[in-house]
Parts: C-alpha cells; sequence; structure tokens
C-alpha cells in the first residue's frame, strides 16, 4: 500500500511564515513538519509516498528528492493550477493505485503521534470506500464534522467528531470524477450516504496547525518532550 501526503496548500493562515517557506516546511521542534509524517510512514513500513505541491514545491523537492535519505521511494505531484484536495487525489492515483488497490491519505498540516502501521487493513469490505481516523473536537472546531456509529461514519447526525486528515481510500470513490478542481468532502459524505465509510476514534496527540500559535504549541511540547512517539 502507497501514501499521499496532501501539501499544495498556500498556507494563507501561517503567513508571514510561509511567505518564503513553504508550510510543510515549516521546522517543528527544529524539524520540516512534513518530515515527521515520512518518518512515520516509513517506520510503519509504507516506503511509497506521493507528495503533490504547488506554492514553492520546488523547495520541498529541493529538500527531499526522491526520498532515499529518510528511506522513502517518492513520488511528486506538481499543480501548476489549485486542483482542491479531491482535484490533486485524482491527479495523482496513477501513482498511488496503479492496479485499483487503497491508499493512505495524509493531510500534510496536522500533527500526530497516530501509528500508521496497520492503517492498510482498516477498510472492513471490499465495498467500503474510505476509513476515516476521527479525533475529538478541538477548540477551533467544536461541532465537529461526522458522527462514528457502530465503526461507521454518518453525516449530519450529532454528536459529531472532528476528521483528523488521516484515512484510507479506496480509488473506488473516485470512480465518476474528471480531471480538474474538485472537493473531497462532497465524495465523502456521498459514500457516507450510502453505509460505505467506517471509522475510528483515536484520542492519542494530534493536532491542526492552522496558525503560527499552534505550531509553537506543538514545537513546545516536542521539546519537552510530552508526545508519546515523537
Amino acid at each position: 500500500m502507497k501514501a499521499m501526503i496532501l501539501a499544495a496548500g498556500l498556507g494563507t493562515r501561517m503567513r508571514p511564515l510561509t511567505l518564503t517557506t513553504p508550510k510543510p516546511l515549516l521546522p517543528v521542534a527544529g524539524k520540516p513538519l512534513i518530515q515527521y509524517h515520512i518518518e512515520r510512514l516509513v517506520a510503519a513500513g509504507v516506503t511509497g509516498i506521493v507528495i503533490n505541491h504547488a506554492w514553492l514545491g520546488e523547495q520541498l523537492e529541493q529538500r527531499y528528492g526522491d526520498g532515499s535519505e529518510l528511506g522513502a521511494n517518492i513520488t511528486w505531484s506538481a499543480e501548476g493550477e489549485p486542483l482542491e484536495t479531491g482535484g490533486g487525489i485524482f491527479r495523482a492515483l496513477p501513482h498511488l493505485s496503479p492496479d485499483g488497490e487503497p491508499f493512505i491519505l495524509v493531510n500534510g498540516d496536522v500533527f500526530t503521534n497516530f501509528c500508521f502501521a496497520g492503517l492498510s487493513d482498516r477498510l472492513q469490505t471490499p465495498e467500503d470506500k474510505a476509513h476515516l481516523v476521527m479525533v475529538p473536537n478541538p477548540d477551533h472546531n467544536p461541532g465537529g464534522d461526522f458522527a462514528l456509529e457502530t465503526n461507521r461514519v454518518l453525516a449530519g447526525v450529532q454528536p459529531a467528531y472532528t476528521f483528523s486528515g488521516l484515512s484510507v481510500l479506496n480509488p473506488a470513490l473516485f470512480e465518476d470524477c474528471k480531471p480538474g478542481a474538485f472537493a473531497l468532502a462532497p465524495l465523502l459524505r456521498s459514500a457516507m450516504a450510502e453505509q460505505k465509510v467506517s471509522g475510528e476514534l483515536f484520542q492519542g496527540y494530534w493536532r491542526d496547525i492552522g496558525t503560527p500559535e499552534r505550531l509553537h504549541e506543538v514545537s513546545d511540547a516536542v521539546l519537552k518532550g510530552e508526545i508519546d512517539g515523537i
């Protein structure tokens, strides 16, 4: 199984830090944010990694190249135009899933000690189109995103948890899509309506690094040794 790290965002909320540095390369306790994901995927045996990029993306390629420095085999998916999350994944599918196999998806601007080992086995049936890792709602998303009932993820139901940005996707989720810009969330909601999305609740360390303040908070926690497994 391969993995994709989403790294094509503009990082607008992180400015001025991201005016000259792409968000995935911002340091967390002295190490680029994206490197934590690469290392944890490799540690879990996932070495084939696709990374998309746009804003200042050449810096990412210059820093990590083919990924061999970290024991990975990185394929880069450069986006010359904004494709949104769904469009970016769809464009990368030939590299991610050449034979129609599921793949891991990681949002590049979260920080977590989630263990990727075993995630490849989480799709419960061949018909399932996705498996989402959910987390307790942070202060900036108190209403949550989706409900979790008997390992099924449901939209429009309360109480809801927050989607962590970690998942396993079946390429069948994109079977009716066409090249171009489109969002991932509508595809997931459609699959939820068909009862084809499973999920789990992760209660370990997870943060959405959406502001400089959260970046500082996470860096401080790492430096103090407060995060298990990091």
